[in-house]
């Protein structure tokens, strides 16, 4: 008989990892708080009024970007069938061509978000790049192309011990430099990265990932920037779903897990529900994907003494990063890609939904007068807004009002698309921001969000578990888990649970192939720099930037 997995969370870490122990012959059932799959990376659907047979608005966490650096994630989505897509869910991802720096009351500086494909492509970077109005000086963009030399030039032993320790702020110096400096280099770039802001991200986190977006822009064969060609369930999360279902996987929504049972070095059990619906589940192996927050709350204090790594969860810092759609009368595409507002106070970005989803028919959905989604992100919720007001503080229609008022004023200059009121029909907010709101010393605030994101803080690496705890029959699969890929995304995500599922093949000394795990890419070219910043960092010296010939690739030079 088959060993048995509980898995606890039903997100892309939970998915993940069942559909790795399903293809391996495990017996796995996933226990799900929610009705619906997919966690922070699900869809759902808005109640907004239907008519004559419509089917509901589709609204979103957030919307779904699909990086070129990932490994993981498109290797697990080429194995989920679709139709007749020769690679599964994957074939259902489009290739975004520009992104967009959105100024107030400033033109806008557009860049492909690919290596040139055109001689427009080259127009634009020559424009934008040498012509632009962002306020950088020439030195300011040098200092900025060191600090990316100094990265790529850079030993892991350095990134670990001493920008691990650094906010990408004070790595970039963004205190020495201007405020277009702030906004564009040091804030700008890091605003794709998930919850990332340039204070609070470690230098080794924020550095290295933009490194990842950066490098992709330059390889002809990369895709840096893909979104899905439909609602993130209809095209990737319920045929997902369908699959692990199909393996066998038992998909129990709706059960919450409350609290480990755990005796003599083991998990014994998981107690699930409440009141009349408590109950006990066992297994042989117990796989926790579930957000940090309520992992750490799960974790007893013995749990943490036989396994030390645990210990250090509640040190690890989430904030909000939550999605809000705006339902168009007529589609307004902005830009063919996302558009990052650099100065917006809420941090936000944005991208036009439709002119991504060819086969979404817009007369079918709500009372049929939709004919685009606007989905934004709001990464700062604790910074006043227009209004005055902290997006924390804030009703629900005071939130769509002022991300409302921040798009416009970006989106006013010369050429720009332009936002009418008249064309806005609806909106939706995530849900996991709850309302109403309590009366905490004289304010009104939402301190209730039940979907918050890690940040990767400086230092947070040392409170980061292992996906193999020594619990002998417990793994972690969540994107707080130690991984390559080192950010709260999709692809941290899968990779942990790559890494939960590898340990539990060790320890049943399975013949199954373990899962693949990539590394980073790293620039060949730079291996011998990265040797020789080896040395002087194991004898005590500072980076040094590379002469030429260090440049130069050698034979047998490392590429990760």
């Amino acid at each position: 008989m088959p060993d048995r997995v509980l898995v606890l969370g039903g997100g892309v870490a939970g998915m993940t990892a069942a559909h790795e122990l399903a293809e391996r012959g495990f017996q796995v059932t996933v226990i799900e708080s929610r009705r619906v799959a997919g966690g922070k990376a699900r869809s759902v659907r808005v109640p907004h009024p239907c008519h004559d047979g419509r089917t509901h608005l589709p609204g979103e966490h957030g919307f779904r970007f699909f990086p070129g650096f990932y490994q993981h994630l498109p290797d697990t989505m080429k194995r989920i069938p679709y139709r007749d897509n020769s690679q599964g869910v994957f074939d259902n991802l489009a290739t975004t061509t520009h992104v967009e720096l959105a100024q107030e009351n400033l033109p806008a500086l557009v860049l492909p978000a690919r290596f040139p494909h055109s001689r427009a492509d080259l127009h634009l970077i020559a424009h934008d790049i040498f012509h632009d109005d962002t306020g950088l000086s020439l030195s300011e963009k040098a200092h900025f192309g060191r600090l990316l030399l100094k990265l790529l030039t850079s030993c892991e032993e350095r990134r670990y011990k001493e920008y691990e320790y650094q906010s990408w702020w004070e790595f970039s110096g963004a205190d020495e430099h201007g405020p277009a400096y702030k906004n564009f280099l040091a804030d700008g770039l890091t605003r794709t990265l998930v919850a990332a802001r340039a204070r609070h991200m470690s230098a080794r986190t924020g550095g290295y990932i933009l490194l990842q977006l950066l490098l992709g822009m330059s390889d002809p064969d990369v895709e840096v920037d893909r979104v899905l060609v439909g609602p993130t369930n209809d095209v990737w999360i319920d045929p997902w779903l369908a699959h692990l279902q199909e393996l066998g996987v038992d998909y129990q929504f709706g059960d919450d897990a409350r609290e480990f049972q755990f005796a003599d070095g083991r998990i014994t059990g998981v107690v699930v529900g409440s009141g009349p619906d408590r109950r006990t589940l066992t297994a042989d192996h117990y796989v926790a994907a579930m957000p940090v927050e309520h992992m750490a709350h799960m974790v007893t204090p013995q749990m943490k003494e036989a396994a030390p790594h645990l210990a250090g969860l509640d040190q690890l810092v989430t904030r909000w990063m939550n999605g809000i759609q705006f339902y168009l009368h007529e589609d307004v595409p902005i830009v063919h890609g996302h558009t990052i507002y650099v100065d917006s106070p809420w941090s936000l970005t944005s991208i036009s939904q439709r002119q991504f989803w060819p086969a979404v028919d817009f007369t079918g959905l709500g009372d049929g007068t939709v004919r685009g989604v606007l989905s934004v992100d709001i990464s700062e919720w604790e910074t006043e807004g227009l209004n005055g007001k902290r997006a924390m503080d804030c009703t629900k229609d005071e939130i769509r009002d002022e991300v409302w008022a921040q798009l416009k004023a970006h989106l006013t200059a010369e050429a720009m698309p332009v936002l009418d009121d008249r064309n806005l029909a609806d909106f939706f907010l995530d849900e996991a921001v709850r309302f109403p709101k309590v009366r905490v010393a004289q304010q009104i605030r939402t301190d209730i969000n039940l979907e918050p994101l890690l940040v990767n803080t400086p230092g947070s690496w040392d409170n980061r578990p292992e996906a193999v705890t020594a619990i002998e029959n417990l793994v972690v699969a969540s994107d707080y888990v130690r991984t390559h890929t080192d950010l709260a995304c999709m692809e941290g995500a899968n990779e942990a649970a790559r890494r939960a599922v590898n340990g539990i093949l060790e320890r049943t000394g399975s013949r199954e192939p373990p899962c693949e795990v990539w590394k980073l890419h790293e620039p060949r070219m730079y291996g011998l720099a990265r040797m020789l910043d080896e040395h002087r960092f194991r004898h005590g010296k500072p980076h040094e930037p590379p002469a030429d010939e260090d440049l130069v690739p050698v034979g047998g030079a490392p590429t990760s």
